[in-house]
């Protein structure tokens, strides 16, 4: 059984999802079915393999509704030999699945084009071992990381100092594992009903070579690869293109692949006059007269640049290598082509971020507007949460982001410019999930039912830090407070909870990454919480 923490009009939409599910089901040993959360394929009379796939951390919980739909004991720990090995895989999963360990069987860290053919091959040649010798097995399996094999050490202050194999039998470490084939992914399915209706998606790039130095989908992704254009890209459009006559290209930052004016002349052809092309978020430096026009002669209204921070300082923080004149000029050619929108992404809360950086993404805006009249303008806001793997993985959500993203309505609203801010109080529980240990998992389990509200996550952690969340697993530590998991800034010396998960690079490189911004790793800063709302609150 294969699923994802959603319904299936989104979670079919999901090109990784997708790909699992078509490597796995063209094999002829094994018999896949999917489920959502509103639907899924029949069920088998007896499950091997229950896996699921995570993209964003505020859907782990659906994890335990799920597998309590299937009547799979919820805590690995608690299931039998009868029960199958549930495992899991994504980009949450692969930057820090300790706060889902003990939910899990065994974690794949990395791509699934890489992971999934080893770890099937062990299931299959130990199945009719028992229970713990089949995991011992899975373990040693290159990017395969069994969490029951693995022992979080606390010192006597709570703070965590270790995660150890309980043996020497077992890795250290696991390191993530890279795909390196010439060609990437597209879509196996294509279906009216996916958020995204009839749409063929081809991945165009993995990882960006900009390294924005908070950017998860950068870092842990690394290297940047780019499938070749005659061998992979135009053969996978043509699969798709007789099906669909919708076509996704996909990717970190789809316009750097080398061959992609070449592709976009390719898609130019009269041939393709009666197909809408889409791209995802662009590079703003590499947006072109070309690239508007043909997306507007191929129906796409609008075009997507990540922006950051109109503060030029700011953007020379987080490497955002991109200057005010290139802003600009991406929005005049988007116009020139034909194109009638612009949408912008920025963020605020980032490291060394005062009001007068959030200010200056105001001015640029208006200034934007001034100089594209009729020019659709909308700005897409985040608060910074920070990412494991990532140079500013140390850092913390700044309580001040709140504030600043009411600055930013202020300024813009009344001005005609459409603002699309993400919620601050969610970027707070996504942090929450993205920076924990294996101590949360009693409150993720506790906050069924209730977690698509803010002030169920907090009683349940108010009910875990008092020993009150009722669930059978219990923590080898007291829980760490509120503020210092959210909005503390961590010390270089500080034990990661995702020190044991080796990514692309190293930690010594990541805190040189860090320093070059001259934002450097500190001990936790009891002044960032000042403004913090407490989770009594």
């Amino acid at each position: 059984m294969l699923a994802f923490p959603s319904t299936y009009s989104v979670g079919i939409t999901s090109l990784g999802f997708q790909v699992v599910w078509a490597t796995l089901a063209r094999r002829a040993d094994l018999d896949v079915r999917r489920l959502f959360t509103d639907r899924g394929d029949p069920a088998h009379r007896h499950c091997d393999l229950f896996g699921l796939s995570l993209s964003w951390e505020l859907d782990g919980p659906v994890l335990l509704d799920l597998l309590e739909q299937q009547h799979i004991p919820l805590w690995s720990r608690e299931r039998g030999e009868e029960h199958p090995i549930v495992f899991g895989g994504g980009p949450v999963l692969t930057a820090n699945p300790e706060p889902l360990a003990p939910f899990f069987d065994a974690v794949l860290l990395g791509d699934g084009e890489r992971l999934l053919p080893d770890f099937v091959e062990a299931v299959i040649a130990h199945r009719n071992a028992p229970r713990a010798e089949r995991l011992r097995a899975l373990a040693q399996v290159p990017g395969v990381y069994v969490p029951a094999l693995y022992v979080p050490r606390y010192g006597s202050d709570g703070r965590l100092l270790s995660i150890e194999p309980i043996d020497a039998d077992i890795p250290a470490t696991v390191a993530k594992q890279t795909w390196r084939g010439n060609t990437l992914s597209h879509s196996t399915v294509i279906t009216p009903e996916a958020a995204w209706p009839s749409i063929h998606m081809v991945e165009v790039v993995r990882s960006c070579p900009e390294l924005c130095r908070f950017c998860l989908a950068s870092y842990l992704t690394l290297p940047f690869r780019t499938p070749s254009l005659d061998d992979g890209l135009i053969p996978a459009v043509e699969k798709g293109l007789t099906a669909t006559k919708r076509l996704g290209l996909l990717g970190a930052s789809v316009t750097q692949h080398p061959q992609f004016d070449d592709l976009l002349t390719w898609l130019d052809g009269d041939r393709f006059d009666d197909m809408r092309v889409s791209v995802s978020s662009v590079r703003a430096a590499t947006v072109t007269p070309q690239l508007a026009r043909i997306l507007a002669r191929r129906g796409s209204k609008s075009l997507t640049i990540a922006i950051e921070s109109g503060s030029e300082r700011l953007r020379e923080v987080v490497n955002k290598k991109l200057s005010r004149d290139e802003i600009f000029a991406a929005a005049r050619y988007a116009k020139e082509g034909g194109l009638t929108g612009l949408k912008l992404y920025g963020m605020v809360g980032l490291p060394s971020e005062e009001d007068d950086d959030v200010e200056a993404t105001a001015a640029l805006m208006l200034a934007l507007k001034k100089a594209t009249p009729g020019l659709r303008l909308t700005l897409g806001v985040s608060t910074f949460v920070p990412k494991a793997h990532t140079p500013f993985q140390w850092q913390g959500v700044r309580p001040e982001a709140e504030k600043r993203l009411k600055l930013l309505a202020k300024r813009l609203k009344p001005r005609g410019i459409q603002l699309r801010p993400e919620s601050y109080g969610w970027s707070v529980i996504q942090a929450l999930l993205s920076r924990s240990d294996r101590r949360l998992a009693p409150v993720i389990a506790a906050v069924r039912g209730r977690h698509g509200s803010l002030g169920g996550w907090k009683a349940a952690y108010r009910a875990a830090l008092a020993g009150e969340a009722h669930v059978s697993f219990q923590p080898l530590a007291p829980m760490p407070p509120w503020e210092e998991v959210i909005h503390g800034r961590w010390d270089i010396k500080t034990t990661l909870p995702w020190e044991h998960i080796h990514g692309p690079l190293s930690k010594e490189v990541l805190a040189h990454h860090s320093e070059s911004s001259g934002i450097k790793p500190g001990a936790f800063d009891h002044r960032s919480t000042t403004n913090a709302k407490p989770v009594s609150n």
